[in-house]
């Protein structure tokens, strides 16, 4: 194993659309493992990227390095059943485990016929979910988590489990500062953006009488070093970007202090128009060269890209920008593995 494990460093299992699978999953675990990664994140896609499964068996090929789902939703499983798995992946992995949720999309939220997720329900169900873990029997709980008679797991547990928040606006990441022990942020921040974020967590948790310093707050940073082939380098940053915008763009723009009319032309362009579906998975590498004309360099530029050096330099600078830790997001092992060693060095 490499010598000292890096655990202000995470990256995404399976990352993006989930490359050749579920099955390449426990490979990437093990590499990260290896390469010295402090966590490995799960998404979860309603398709083969369900997460309990995913962090079983992550849990089950690593021996130190933390799990993380960043994220699920609260709101797609009964919370007892959230709270027994998350108890135990937390027992199986001898404690490696942090449940991360996030507010999703309401616009597939609406057509799956799902309620839209309030920060109110978010904040209920993290405290919902400690006092499950204490073993506290909850009786006739009416909140914004919804009604139940009766909540209970075990009266024995008394579980420290880590919870994760994904935060995008200023209510969910005082949230985060609030409720949560790790908050990550979304790629492609500004460090304008960044520094507004940190600050937003940290006020928020000092304000809950909390000390800021356990709030940990995560870079989300796409790491593309030009190690790898142009098209690919593209797919990893271009079409990436380009597939945020298609989901939430106006919510990106706003929070970065974009200009508005770039969108406008990128959503009325025919090449963008014609996609059906995520840019990142369905778009040819034609229609990506050409979505990169679209695409302001400015709007590219919170990334680490260019030599393996070059990166891991963007990199710290995510740190002086007041991140507590950075996820090299976009990228498998094998393919950060030449910008780790560089931060080893560095």
């Amino acid at each position: 194993m490499t010598e000292g494990t890096l655990d202000e460093l995470g990256y995404y299992l399976l990352a993006g659309a989930g490359g050749d699978g579920p099955a390449t999953l426990m490979d990437e675990a093990r590499r990260g493992e290896q390469l010295g990664f402090g966590t490995a994140f799960i998404s979860e896609r309603w398709n083969v990227k369900e997460a309990s499964s995913l962090v079983g068996a992550a849990c089950a090929v690593t021996e130190r390095m933390q799990i993380a789902t960043a994220a699920t939703n609260h709101n797609t499983r009964h919370p007892l059943i959230t709270g027994s798995w998350a108890t135990t992946m937390h027992r199986l992995s001898g404690g490696r485990f942090t449940l991360g949720i996030g507010r999703g999309i309401g616009a597939i939220y609406g057509a799956f016929g799902i309620p839209a997720v309030t920060t109110a329900q978010m904040e209920d169900f993290a405290q919902v979910m400690r006092r499950l873990w204490q073993g506290e029997l909850i009786f006739n709980h009416d909140g914004p988590l919804g009604k139940y008679p009766v909540l209970f797991l075990d009266p024995d547990f008394k579980e420290d489990i880590r919870l994760a928040l994904v935060a995008f606006g200023p209510q969910t990441l005082a949230l985060g500062g609030r409720a949560f022990d790790d908050v990550i942020l979304h790629t492609y921040f500004t460090p304008e953006t960044l520094q507004r974020c940190v600050k937003t967590v940290k006020d928020a948790a000092e304000r809950a009488g909390r000390d800021p310093a356990n709030v940990r707050v995560w870079s989300c940073f796409a790491t593309v070093g030009d190690h790898l082939p142009e098209e690919l380098r593209l797919k990893k940053t271009v079409a990436r970007l380009a597939t945020y915008l298609q989901g939430y763009g106006d919510l990106l723009v706003k929070t970065n202090d974009w200009d508005p009319a770039v969108l406008q032309r990128f959503r009325e362009d025919e090449v963008v128009t014609s996609i059906p579906g995520g840019i990142d998975h369905k778009a040819t590498p034609q229609q990506i060269e050409h979505i990169a004309t679209l695409i302001p360099g400015e709007w590219l530029a919170p990334a680490a890209t260019g030599s393996a050096q070059q990166c891991v330099e963007r990199i710290r600078k995510e740190f002086d920008y007041g991140a507590d830790a950075l996820i090299m997001h976009g990228a498998t092992p094998d393919e950060l593995a030449p910008i780790v060693e560089a931060y080893r060095r560095s």
